[in-house]
């Protein structure tokens, strides 16, 4: 349960002054739902302002503050003209203060003649007039005493203005505790950093300081590190089942072509691994096309022999049927009951598919999250493969491990390559398999950049691509953080190309029904549809060798990571497969980095480092739909610089200073309710 001393802290957004529905929402598009993710919401940069009794030319292009005093009113033409107040600084300087879309009867309220003001915005100059447009601050000279000389900047959402961010920033920070110090003395000294709550503060006051915000940082790589820790140590303190399978499955099966290096060296350490009584925690990195499903075959196939079952959990209902399609095709001839659980199995297939889990009938099941349902329980699970990990989160792990007696061995799949950074940040209580070759037959995918303004060439090229039998999708662009905004991008395009191609256009978006959605893919597979038209939900799950033509329509509004794994959608058989970026006209300099990247290589750990460069590490893993806490406070330098010490930290804490019990233990158990680590906690007193 989480320390009482937090609590109002982690209290909901309305309880903050000032926050109503209307308020509520523009808060809840930044993620903003309580007053914790406000304290956390630092702000990004900040406003120096020049603080001056006297108009200066000079001054031109800066924020100043200045008492002045308004002289006269004018009043243009038309609703849409501004209204301009003249004022005077206190040497009888003159400055337009300008106002757009406003009834003039607010300006005139805020700036009466004759009164004093202290006014702050962006000094400019037109002609040899000086102008402020739409000030920051205009405020009684009395109460101007508060306005920093260093204003913090935020982020912001339509409907909210930085000044009520800072007042709501204030608030939280007024419920944040001072909390006991969870840091090793030695390391705090040798840092010189201040206290949580008064870093928590400065960050805010100046966004500048970096001490502070390395602080905060840490504290979050620090409660990370720790929480991995005591999973791992849980999952060596539960008890296993070892499992050797004999191999007369995995001989029977008849591959196209001898597994890679990789591949072999991945079978080996994950089968050592399910010898053991200790529960296997590993993660398998391979990038798209790597052959992660084979090795997960072949673990499952290790379990079954052994005469115990095993689970494959997807993320999406799409990758889902795609796994068990592609189990299917590969155990065709082997005496080996598969199934599909998903969210959709009804009626008597449903309960048919949960008798067998139970009775053993069953031996390997994929599905979504409906196989955490307490409805679903398994006579012998041994092994647990998920894919997609960084969708999931710790606590939805250790519910899939609570489906058998005996802790099953686990292993989870990601499709994102990681740099190593990141791999110990997100995954330091698992060890490692990389797949790093590719299988043979694979070649590589020839990349082009190419402006929107060509589109129609593009099109003309398709039309060329689909008379040759070739298949091909084409994906949306990302308009903005919503689903419906793509699907429309998706549904124009496709219709675009109806009336060119006719019924060769298939459309897929995420708010499809299920049914619905399957059935496209299903055609699009079968080749009786020639082209996808697709927001992102074929980023991952979806396997068409014939398709060797992949469009991306507004690329440089991808991140590389993203870029990476749709590309990965062709190159799947033998044919030679090529990836079209279209981009906008003006590139700013971070994606013009991105698209040359995506010409110049198809390796996706290389991709992935600059990613991490270019983006941070939020967003190379895509956290806003996972269940894993994302880092609100650390940025990629910070993770590289603190995330050894932070490891060492949390290691003395475990071996040398007691764990969780002592008092620095205790509030290092703080620490994790904090940033919302306790899952770990919980895993203390179930191990």
């Amino acid at each position: 349960m989480r320390p009482d001393i937090l609590n109002p802290l982690f209290a909901e957004i309305s309880a903050l002054k000032g926050v109503g529905p209307a308020l509520a929402r523009p808060l809840e598009r930044l993620g903003l739902a309580r007053a914790v993710d406000v304290a956390f919401h630092l702000p990004g940069s900040w406003v120096d302002r020049k603080l001056t009794d006297t108009l200066d030319m000079a001054d031109a292009g800066r924020i100043i503050g200045i008492v002045l005093t308004p002289v006269e009113y004018k009043a243009s033409g038309g609703s849409r003209a501004p209204f301009r107040v003249q004022a005077t600084d206190r040497h009888g300087n003159y400055v337009s203060l300008i106002f757009f879309g406003r009834n003039s009867g607010w300006p005139r309220k805020l700036l009466p003649l004759g009164e004093p003001r202290f006014v702050s915005g962006k000094l400019d100059h037109y002609g040899q007039d000086l102008q402020i447009v739409h000030p920051d601050h205009v405020l009684p000279i009395e109460e101007a005493k508060d306005i920093p000389e260093r204003e913090p900047v935020y982020g912001l959402s339509e409907g909210l203005t930085n000044n009520r961010m800072r007042e709501l920033a204030a608030q939280a920070l007024q419920r944040a505790p001072d909390l006991p110090e969870w840091i090793e003395p030695s390391l705090l000294a040798q840092k010189d950093w201040p206290g949580w709550h008064e870093a928590l503060a400065r960050a805010h006051t100046d966004p500048a300081d970096m001490v502070a915000k390395a602080r905060l940082a840490y504290d979050e790589i620090f409660a990370g590190q720790l929480a991995l820790m005591l999973v791992r140590a849980s999952s060596r303190r539960r008890r296993g089942t070892p499992i050797e399978g004999d191999g007369h499955l995995r001989s029977m099966l008849k591959l196209p072509f001898a597994p890679t290096g990789a591949q072999r060296r991945s079978i080996g350490e994950i089968e050592g691994d399910m010898a053991q009584a200790t529960p296997m925690l590993r993660l398998l990195q391979g990038d798209v096309g790597s052959g992660k499903t084979l090795v997960a075959l072949m673990a499952l196939l290790n379990a079954v022999e052994a005469g115990a079952q095993g689970a494959m959990l997807a993320p999406t209902e799409i990758l889902a049927r795609q796994h068990f399609a592609t189990l299917q095709n590969m155990l065709a001839g082997l005496p080996v009951n598969i199934a599909i659980l998903t969210g959709r199995e009804k009626g008597k297939a449903r309960e048919a598919t949960l008798m067998g889990l139970a009775d053993g009938g069953i031996h390997i099941l994929v599905g979504t999250h409906a196989i955490f349902q307490d409805a679903v329980q398994y006579r012998n699970l041994a092994l647990a493969v998920i894919d997609e990990q960084h969708r999931f989160g710790v606590a939805q792990r250790m519910m899939l491990t609570a489906k058998a007696e005996r802790t099953p061995h686990l292993l989870v799949m990601t499709a994102t390559p990681i740099p190593r950074t990141l791999t110990l940040t997100y995954y330091g209580e698992m060890e490692v398999s990389r797949l790093d070759e590719m299988p043979p037959g694979r070649q590589p995918i020839e990349t082009r950049v190419l402006s929107t303004a060509r589109v129609d060439e593009v099109i003309e090229a398709l039309g060329r691509h689909i008379a040759g039998g070739g298949q091909a999708y084409w994906v949306c662009p990302l308009v903005e953080e919503s689903e419906t905004s793509d699907q429309q991008a998706a549904e124009a395009r496709a219709e675009s190309l109806r009336m060119r191609f006719g019924d060769a256009i298939a459309l897929v978006h995420g708010r499809m029904k299920g049914p619905d959605k399957d059935a496209v893919m299903e055609a699009f597979a079968a080749d009786r549809t020639k082209v996808l038209v697709a927001t992102t939900v074929i980023e991952v799950g979806v396997d068409v060798p014939n398709a060797t033509l992949m469009i991306i329509e507004g690329a440089d509004r991808f991140g590389l990571a993203q870029l990476h794994q749709l590309r990965g959608r062709v190159g799947r058989g033998d044919k030679a497969s090529v990836c079209l970026l279209l981009r906008g006209g003006a590139l700013g300099e971070t994606s013009r980095a991105r698209l040359a990247l995506m010409r110049e290589t198809n390796d996706g750990f290389r991709i992935a480092e600059e990613d991490l460069k270019l983006r941070g590490a939020g967003e190379l893993l895509g956290t806003r739909q996972s269940g894993e806490a994302q880092f609100r406070l650390a940025n990629p330098e910070q993770i590289a610089e603190l995330i050894d010490p932070a490891r060492d930290d949390a290691r003395l804490l475990i071996d040398r200073d007691g764990g969780l019990d002592l008092p620095r233990g205790q509030a290092a158990r703080t620490c994790l309710y904090l940033f919302e680590r306790d899952a770990a906690v919980g895993l203390l007193r179930s191990g």
